[in-house]
């Protein structure tokens, strides 16, 4: 355990001197180093832009043997991530069948980053916006701006507990899912182990 928190120490260390670009990371509380806030600017040339996004990463007491759970606090529109109140996100090498020792949450939280830049539609967890996202480009950009600026302006927001749930209210869906997350270990999909169900 001590080498283990040694280790989070090191790379939260890292993570705050020389902070990935367009992230900036706290601790969600100072005497916990296994529960981390990050908060993303949206990228540039994006629907996103402009946009400040909260992102929980809750470490497990055996990393870095297993992989962290990665949640968005704020809402967002986006084919990988859910559109619900757990912010669930679908990203490969947060799976566990994918997951090395050797990944550093800084590269782990340039890849979320990255996510914005380039969404991952053929990997989705949620289908309707993927397909949105092939069928119609313009119909998505308009709804993934209107998400940033109903949820993603201001100062980021975090749920008291630091659970990765959005911190304001969800918006009404606008159609079906393409299923929930999937519970850390399953080896299915997402990135968040807060959830159970079908997913990416």
């Amino acid at each position: 355990m001590a080498s283990q928190n040694k280790r989070i120490a090191k790379e939260f260390s890292d993570c705050t001197s020389s902070p990935p670009p367009g992230i900036k990371v706290t601790l969600a509380d100072d005497s916990d180093l296994h529960k981390w806030h990050a908060v993303l600017d949206g990228p540039d040339n994006t629907p996103y832009s402009g946009g400040k996004f909260g992102v929980v990463v809750k470490l497990p007491v055996d990393y870095p043997f297993r992989p962290p759970a990665v949640t968005f606090a704020t809402h967002i529109y986006h084919p990988n991530i859910t559109n619900d109140d757990q912010g669930n996100i679908c990203l490969d090498l947060l799976k566990n069948e994918n997951w090395k020792p050797s990944t550093r949450i800084h590269g782990i939280l340039e890849a979320v980053r990255g996510l914005l830049a380039r969404p991952l539609p053929d990997d989705p967890l949620e289908a309707r916006i993927a397909d949105e996202y092939r069928s119609d480009r313009k119909e998505f950009e308009k709804n993934a701006r209107a998400y940033v600026a109903r949820y993603a302006k201001g100062p980021v927001k975090f749920t008291p507990s630091g659970s990765g749930g959005p911190a304001d209210g969800a918006p009404e869906k606008k159609g079906g899912a393409g299923g929930g997350a999937a519970t850390g270990g399953t080896g299915t999909g997402a990135a968040s182990s807060s959830s159970s169900g079908g997913g990416a």
